[in-house]
């Protein structure tokens, strides 16, 4: 079952030792939207190629056991994606992670730390 993040828990999982790709991995689907920043070291997967991208996403992912879904808002792309991707891995190679979805997304996010170079990267302030 998908779950929610919230920003402070996203941001203590970057800074800690946990090491991305490996013991977690923050996919981005925001498409044309992406552009004015994003989560360092996130992955972007637009929603347009998600389902194109899919297969290849969960074999590269299926040792990773903590995976964040976000969009702008986290409200619809970020859900679907989630909920897609879980069910894909769940079927292909059962259900040893966690799926989350970044509460806020990026638009929340990035506010909020967009002045830490460990959090947020490429922030164009002229888009939000």
């Amino acid at each position: 079952m998908v779950q929610g993040i919230i920003g402070s828990e996203l941001a203590k999982l970057i800074k800690s030792a946990k090491v991305p790709d490996k013991d977690y991995l923050i996919v981005d689907v925001r498409d044309e939207d992406w552009k004015g920043g994003n989560i360092k070291g996130s992955r972007n997967h637009p929603s347009q190629r998600f389902l194109l991208e899919l297969d290849d996403l969960v074999e590269r992912t299926k040792d990773v056991p903590i995976m964040i879904f976000h969009c702008a808002l986290s409200q619809e792309r970020g859900p679907k994606a989630a909920r897609i991707y879980e069910e894909t891995r769940n079927t292909l190679h059962g259900t040893n992670h966690t799926v989350y979805v970044l509460q806020g997304g990026f638009v929340q996010f990035g506010q909020s730390y967009k002045d830490d170079p460990e959090l947020v990267e490429n922030w164009r302030e002229i888009i939000w």
